[in-house]
């Protein structure tokens, strides 16, 4: 007996040993199983998670996927790569701590992720997620940061909201939330970040929310009233509907005309003539009305002889019987269908991509503009709207025969890629004769001005960590483009350093995106100039692998300085410090072979230290993009990859780590970006 109780003790540790492996097992399968459901249900097609296969998503090394020691699923990170549908799958993993979805496309509600009670960083801005916020978000009690903006997101704020008491930040900014705001400044004492912006509250703002966070966080909810400098509260306003949030106060029972013609007079009294007062005063009202009319005219044909007063205005609306644009006006009232078959007042509107901020062509015509420039494709203004808001408009001068339906098409292309380094497309106007892309309005210039402008004494030369930095946003998003629709193999077709524009936040954003499509191929090409490749002079298409040799030159002109030409002069000799002449792949080739790599450089870049490997290093990188054999240039995402392992600076969007979990905070996107 007494030899026997060991080995009862010894087979009770390993049944307790197996069933610890085995429930750990199952518990790695879960996750994995959860994973493999949100991959059927977000990316259809199965080529944006590709390597999402095998059995175990944590000995695989799945894409976007962070596991523990212990093989739990502890971080999904996906942003920005249009993934569809609902997250409904991802509930049930228990051990999760950062939930990176955003700027995708998923939809359905975020109730279900309530069962994810590891959470601390949930980002889920820039979807289409509808639906209220669920009371059950107070299970999730580690939350730090919750990012919910820029979705279909509706109804009150949940007053339990107040148990989560380690928030950091909470974004509830662009959705359609309403109801009265709860006063959180006494239970949510360590949230630092509060943005509630542009949504459908109403009534009083507690005052504690108010001195903490400032009026900025509850700006675009016209129902809110409170302390100053927010409107008074009255009766009316402390209980006024969410749906009249944003109308203007009427009284309670308005009176539709003055009290004192509300009564008739007596039918058995005579009515008395006009009074000499009374017909002095009609024969000067309407002399004055004449005038006015008169100088309105006089000033509205004026303010069409100039060549900035709006962006349709002065474009569209001056054409005369030869312009197609008085006669469509005609035809949009009238409702008539043109040859396409679409009705006329279709026509006459915008087409936005997203329901937020969006305005009537009529805003446009209205709208204060200023010419920006005239690019290869088409004239850009800035326009600012009567509320304030400022777009930029480019008016394409080429795609006039582009059929309503094909241009659809492409638009709609266009319009869906959401990623922080492509300027995004807003909305667009067609017309038979007339085309116009509405993007968001970017201040800081382009690429092409940074480095070439204002040369010379007085110059603020444009130093290395931030050539570097715009170079890799623009990388990374002509990747996100090539991986976007790989498929189709669909081109930017238009990659030069002026397509290359900066945010407000200094970050580069490619512009520009399908375009060249819409033109004729031998149009387009002949548009690049010294960013085109060998192979398009004779077959004269656009190709992915074509956008990678316009990028190797447009580093390559970050590096020297140079602006790219095609064209030699036969007048001038071809130097070493003159690649305005010649082609500039061809110049660095012949300088390199000439071993005086050195001169290659830009001078203003000559005066940084220790940055001679880093420079040579991205000098390898752009040649090996503009090689002439276009099947060994390297694949977009190889070209992000090779510049990141030469140096990634942190990026110029900032970074948001938690103190305690820095591997787990990624960086946050910018929601406001523009266009130069």
């Amino acid at each position: 007996m007494n030899k026997a109780y060991p080995l009862s003790i010894a087979l009770a540790l390993a049944f307790t040993l197996v069933c610890c492996v085995t429930q750990s097992l199952g518990l790695t399968q879960n996750d994995t199983h959860a994973l493999t459901q949100f991959r059927f249900q977000a990316d259809a097609h199965g080529y944006l998670l590709a390597n999402w296969t095998g059995a175990d998503a944590c000995a695989a090394f799945w894409r976007g996927i962070q596991c523990s020691p212990k093989g739990h699923v502890v971080g999904v990170s996906l942003p920005s790569l249009n993934l569809r549908g609902p997250v409904d799958s991802l509930s049930s993993l228990g051990y999760l701590r950062l939930l990176d979805l955003h700027d995708n496309r998923l939809n359905g509600s975020v109730a279900p992720l309530s069962n994810c009670t590891s959470l601390e960083l949930l980002y889920l801005s820039g979807n289409d997620f509808s639906g209220g916020i669920p009371a059950e978000i107070a299970s999730l009690t580690r939350l730090l940061r919750l990012d919910l903006s820029d979705n279909n997101i509706r109804g009150p704020i949940p007053k339990e909201l107040s148990k989560l008491t380690a928030l950091l930040t909470l974004r509830l900014q662009n959705n359609e939330l309403s109801g009265k705001i709860p006063d959180f400044s006494a239970s949510l004492l360590k949230l630092k970040e509060l943005n509630m912006t542009n949504n459908e509250f109403y009534g009083s703002l507690p005052d504690g929310m108010l001195k903490k966070f400032g009026d900025v966080s509850f700006s675009g909810n016209k129902g809110l009233c409170g302390s100053s400098p927010l409107p008074v509260c009255s009766a009316t306003t402390e209980n006024l509907p969410s749906s009249s949030a944003s109308a203007p106060t009427v009284p309670s029972k308005p009176t539709p005309f003055p009290q004192t013609s509300a009564t008739p007079p007596p039918k058995n009294q005579p009515r008395k003539g006009l009074s000499t007062g009374a017909i002095v005063a009609i024969v000067v009202a309407n002399c004055v009305a004449l005038l006015v009319l008169t100088s309105f005219i006089v000033a509205h044909c004026c303010a069409r002889g100039r060549t900035s007063d709006s962006v349709v205005g002065s474009e569209i609306g001056k054409r005369k019987s030869g312009s197609s644009y008085g006669s469509e006006k005609k035809v949009y009232a009238s409702g008539c269908v043109d040859s396409d078959g679409t009705s006329g007042t279709d026509q006459s509107r915008l087409v936005f991509f997203d329901r937020r901020s969006q305005f009537e062509l009529e805003d446009l015509l209205r709208a204060s503009a200023e010419m920006l420039g005239k690019g290869s494709l088409g004239t850009v203004y800035k326009a600012v709207l009567d509320d304030g808001c400022t777009v930029a408009v480019k008016r394409l001068k080429d795609a006039n025969p582009c059929s309503r339906k094909e241009f659809e098409q492409y638009m709609d292309v266009i319009g869906k890629l959401k990623h922080p380094n492509i300027v995004r497309l807003r909305a667009y106007y067609y017309a038979r004769e007339e085309k116009l892309l509405v993007y968001d309005y970017l201040p800081n210039g382009s690429l092409h001005s940074l480095l070439h402008g204002n040369r010379g004494p007085g110059r603020i030369p444009l130093d290395w960590t931030t050539r570097i930095s715009l170079v890799l946003g623009a990388a990374r998003g002509l990747a996100r483009i090539h991986a976007e629709y790989s498929a189709a193999k669909i081109p930017h077709g238009n990659i030069k350093s002026s397509n290359v524009v900066l945010d407000r936040n200094g970050v580069a954003c490619i512009s520009d995106f399908g375009l060249s499509l819409l033109l004729n191929p031998v149009h387009a090409i002949a548009r690049l100039g010294g960013y085109r490749s060998p192979e398009q002079e004779e077959s004269k298409k656009l190709s992915q692998q074509a956008d990678v040799y316009s990028f190797g030159v447009l580093l390559l002109e970050v590096l020297t300085g140079k602006t790219p030409s095609q064209e030699p002069s036969p007048t001038r000799p071809r130097l070493v410090e003159d690649a305005q002449t010649v082609d500039l792949p061809k110049w660095v080739r012949s300088v390199v072979k000439e071993e005086w790599t050195a001169e290659v450089f830009d001078q203003e870049l000559l005066r940084y230290k220790n940055i001679e490997e880093e420079l040579v290093s991205m000098l390898h990188v752009g040649l090996s993009c503009v090689v002439t054999e276009a099947e060994k240039r390297p694949t977009m995402a190889e070209v992000v990859k090779l510049i990141e392992d030469i140096r990634v600076e942190q990026s110029p969007l900032g970074e948001d780590y938690d103190e305690s979990r820095n591997s787990l905070s990624p960086s946050l996107p910018t929601t406001e970006d523009g266009l130069a």
